[in-house]
């Protein structure tokens, strides 16, 4: 055999274990992030007072993790996460009121249906649950792609919506069709710039059957990415938590499902030109690193809403900075009148 053939040999079969010890870091015994660790059981049983459930709502089987009693509070997380997201502020928002955290249509162990993704349609999901569980109104809370959800339910229910909070995020309306495909010069690192934001992945997730192919088995190798680059403090996740985030995109079912939440953003876009020019219940916004993108949304869509930007933070608030998120957020939902 040649240099050059046993070089080629020797790369294959590098290249070959990376990739098979990538693939077994969520479930290789003696790590941290063990497969049996990252199950809801497992997880909720670190939730004292919190349980799991499933309801079937609009034609899909959603799971929720819920706790506490009083007025309900709905959570619905965002990309590439689960209803885990909401882990470090459930117990204290369960002190007042009945808290659901609910893994959204394609996330987690919900259903992953060929479609339904439009948020309009996601939003129909999280009204079904909310009547499954007996709530008329309910308190809509919502992360990322949940913001999104959160603010169709809020536009197309508002007689069921006591309030609406949007963590970093708000909805997609027609300033998403003007975002750069090609960041600024200078401007793309590591670490996000917040003055000059570069959501590459809003492209990358509108291809279809790639990323199941590149991605399946490999989500922590992307989620590192992301985690690093949206982060403020890297620590606020630790090696759990990102196994049971990396758990929950790791097949293609679910990264299918995942990136169909980007793929339905034009028809996102479409539909919020036919919601109110304004929203008018009491409505809360939350920023780190999406503080002015957020901001700028619910000034011109909803009625005297309150943005708090906490400036210490990166894109994941709730976990970035819980003691403060949970502060705000109660402070909010017991601030009235939302009866």
């Amino acid at each position: 055999m040649s240099y050059k053939k046993l070089a080629l040999s020797i790369s294959s079969i590098a290249i070959c274990l990376i990739l098979s010890t990538t693939n077994t870091i969520a479930a290789t015994p003696g790590n941290d992030a063990v497969a049996s660790d990252v199950s809801d059981a497992s997880l909720v049983r670190d939730l004292p007072g919190f349980s799991s459930g499933f309801v079937e709502a609009n034609g899909v089987r959603l799971h929720y993790v819920s706790g506490g009693n009083g007025d309900p509070v709905i959570l619905l997380p965002g990309w590439p996460q689960t209803w885990w997201a909401y882990r470090k502020i459930m117990p204290a928002l369960a002190k007042t009121h009945r808290v659901i955290s609910v893994d959204i249509r394609g996330m987690g162990t919900s259903d992953k249906p060929a479609g339904g993704y439009d948020k309009k349609n996601m939003a129909l999901d999280i009204y079904g649950l909310m009547r499954a569980l007996g709530y008329a109104r309910a308190h809509i809370v919502g992360h990322d792609i949940g913001s999104q959800v959160a603010y169709a339910f809020a536009a197309n229910h508002p007689e069921a919506t006591q309030s609406l909070t949007l963590l970093d995020v708000p909805a997609s309306d027609d300033t998403v069709l003007e975002m750069r495909l090609l960041p600024e010069h200078g401007t793309f690192g590591d670490r996000i710039d917040a003055a000059h934001p570069f959501t590459w992945w809003f492209a990358f997730n509108q291809v279809k059957d790639m990323p199941e192919a590149l991605l399946e088995g490999r989500a922590e190798i992307q989620q590192a990415w992301f985690f690093r680059y949206l982060l403020k403090y890297p620590d606020a996740l630790d090696r759990r938590d990102r196994a049971v985030y990396a758990n929950a995109y790791n097949t293609r079912d679910a990264i299918r499902a995942g990136n169909a939440w980007y793929q339905a953003f034009t028809q996102d876009i479409i539909d919020q030109r036919d919601y109110p020019e304004r929203l008018n219940m009491p409505v809360l916004g939350i920023g780190g690193v999406g503080y002015e993108w957020l901001n700028g949304f619910l000034q011109r869509r909803t009625t005297r809403p309150r943005v708090v930007h906490l400036t210490d933070s990166g894109h994941f608030v709730a976990e970035e900075k819980p003691a403060e998120t949970s502060r705000i957020l109660l402070d909010f939902l017991d601030s009235g009148p939302q009866k």
